[in-house]
């Protein structure tokens, strides 16, 4: 069964279900600055699990598009992917652990004909926070699962919370048996030796974990779920890695093609990258020195890395592009439409990593001529880091380099820096995330509110070209990104400034309607991602100033926000300024 089978039969079976089909959030989150990007289905949905009211009510289902850049030095093995697709869905206050446990047992074995003797289940076995999960269990007892298939866990392996802080509790899993032979007497699910792997994830969030770690109820009991797509067509298709599907297998049959040198775990990591970026491309992202910028780099990069690794002419990633968008575009239509910007983007990245390799070959030389001043054999491992470090210089090709001078590099030392980087960048990329604006407090929601008023004074001042393109809210400042070409002079900046205010002064009035997305179109509201929304929207109207598809929440009354002052406009990237802006009491 393809993929996009998959997603179709998930999508529609839960509709029959009561639930209202949803868009995909972009990759890059919106009024988001706790991460780079949407990294979980549940992210874009935080306010609406703590109680605020979703447009297209309380049974929700989608696909979420992913990207998770924890384990991106794992990509290249048997399974790791940074980009992959979320199937989930969602009850808000509406059914609980009986019926979401019923649903997903019938879709796994109806819908998708699964075996019943294939699937094995997890609990939560209770501690002094929350009780065991006899509820579930029982549950999937009524349901079908056979006797001694389902097990219990503690909070590591049956408790799911975002980060520290936040809505949690109690989950059950569900886990496909492979057939593979048991590694031990005692070989369950828990074990890691791939007979069992892990296919969905039903979280029945019913707790508040506190700043200060206790637990406090929520005010209504919601579920969440969350099932891999790539994995559950790997398994159903008898494959045994993700890349041996339909979703990358033209991609690897062509670089097969291509390489000269014969190394699959470079061909997994080229195919790998290739897709993920091209997704953080089709949702707005450009490489950059930092945040979400850099890690697209740091994709391209290490694909073009991997290419050279293998000897594959660089100018070969037009070619492949062009299979991947041929593949790849009946799921993800978005991917043709902005073909011409992603190779755009690609290819410029590629011709500056070629500079920066040629620079650090520069660099190399000095320091291998020190060495041999020095009358050393070996070159330190620090060295090897720094070219890595600051020049993007890969370890690779040091290690290459100076085996042709007849050197060694100090490769011990050089990976007990790289890990000692590698934990600092995992620990940054697993900030626990509120999503959207869940951390509700007064200055994120007058900021918020701020936005949609820049928004309009800024296509007042310079044009309706105008567009966001991308925000960031803290309790600080707004971070504003938006379309247009050139740099604003003083001049203009002053008077939107002075628009801005002049609507705060006011005191407007801010209102909020529900209303058909085609409704919202029709009356002049502005949709800052059009291709996210659903059937039904929320329209935020600030007097007759603004007016806005918006998920909210704002400030009932403009005039408390205080004075708006901003403090640079600067480049984002090609063709999008950025504005950081804050509020004075």
């Amino acid at each position: 069964m393809k993929a996009i089978e998959i997603r179709n039969r998930y999508l529609n079976f839960f509709k029959k279900h009561g639930h209202a089909v949803i868009p995909s959030a972009p990759l890059i989150p919106e009024n988001d600055p706790s991460v780079l990007f949407t990294t979980a289905g549940m992210q874009p949905l935080v306010p609406y699990l703590l109680g605020e009211t979703h447009p297209a009510g309380t049974r929700l289902t989608d696909y979420q598009k992913c990207l998770r850049t924890v384990d991106i030095d794992e990509v290249g093995d048997n399974r790791h992917l940074t980009y992959f697709e979320m199937l989930g869905n969602w009850s808000l206050g509406d059914y609980f652990k009986e019926e979401s446990i019923q649903m997903s047992f019938d879709f796994l074995t109806k819908e998708l004909g699964i075996p019943v003797e294939k699937l094995y289940v997890t609990c939560f076995k209770g501690d002094e926070d929350c009780p065991k999960d006899e509820v579930s269990s029982k549950c999937w007892e009524k349901a079908g699962i056979l006797d001694g298939h389902i097990f219990f866990y503690g909070k590591d392996d049956n408790w799911w919370i975002a980060g520290e802080e936040g809505p949690c509790g109690p989950d059950t899993e569900m886990f496909y048996d492979t057939g593979k032979p048991a590694c031990s007497d005692n070989c369950q699910p828990s074990c890691d030796c791939g007979k069992y792997v892990e296919i969905w994830n039903n979280v029945f969030m019913e707790y508040y974990k506190n700043s200060d770690g206790s637990y406090s109820k929520l005010k209504q009991k919601n579920v969440d779920t969350g099932l891999g797509l790539e994995r559950m067509a790997m398994l159903l298709q008898g494959k045994q890695t993700p890349f041996d599907t339909e979703l990358f297998m033209p991609v690897m049959s062509k670089l097969e093609e291509l390489q000269k040198v014969d190394d699959i775990q470079s061909r997994r990591i080229i195919a790998e990258h290739l897709r993920a970026s091209m997704m953080v491309i089709c949702d707005g992202g450009r490489p950059s020195n930092i945040d979400r910028g850099y890690i697209l780099r740091r994709l391209i990069r290490r694909m073009i890395r991997h290419m050279n690794k293998l000897q594959i002419d660089l100018s070969e990633l037009k070619n492949l592009i062009d299979i991947n968008v041929e593949n790849l575009q009946e799921m993800y239509p978005a991917l043709k439409e902005n073909q011409e910007i992603i190779e755009q983007v690609i290819i410029e990245e590629k011709d500056k990593f070629i500079k920066t390799l040629t620079h650090g070959e520069k660099e190399f030389s000095k320091e291998i001529q020190k060495a041999k001043e020095q009358g050393k054999t070996k070159i330190d491992g620090e060295v090897v880091f720094r070219l890595y470090d600051t020049y993007g210089f890969p370890p690779e090709v040091t290690k290459e380099l100076a085996e042709e001078n007849g050197m060694e590099v100090d490769t011990k030392k050089f990976e007990e820096l790289f890990k000692a980087h590698q934990e600092k960048s995992r620990m940054g990329s697993e900030q626990k995330f509120k999503g959207g604006l869940a951390d509700q407090n007064e200055k994120t929601i007058a900021y918020h509110t701020a936005t949609h008023l820049l928004h309009q004074a800024l296509r007042t001042v310079l044009g309706e070209h105008v567009k966001q393109s991308g925000s960031n809210i803290t309790e600080e400042r707004l971070r504003f990104d938006f379309t247009h070409p050139a740099k604003m002079t003083p001049e203009e900046i002053e008077k939107v400034e002075n628009l801005v205010n002049e609507q705060i002064e006011k005191d407007l009035k801010v209102t909020c309607e529900e209303m058909p997305y085609e409704d919202a179109k029709a009356s002049g509201a502005i949709g800052l991602f059009t291709d996210k929304y659903g059937d039904r929207v929320k329209v935020y109207t600030i007097g007759d100033f603004s007016k806005e598809i918006c998920g909210g929440p704002h400030v009932e009354h403009t005039g408390n926000m205080g004075k708006f002052k901003i403090k640079k406009e600067e480049s984002s990237s090609s063709g999008i300024r950025r504005i950081k802006a804050v509020l004075i009491k």
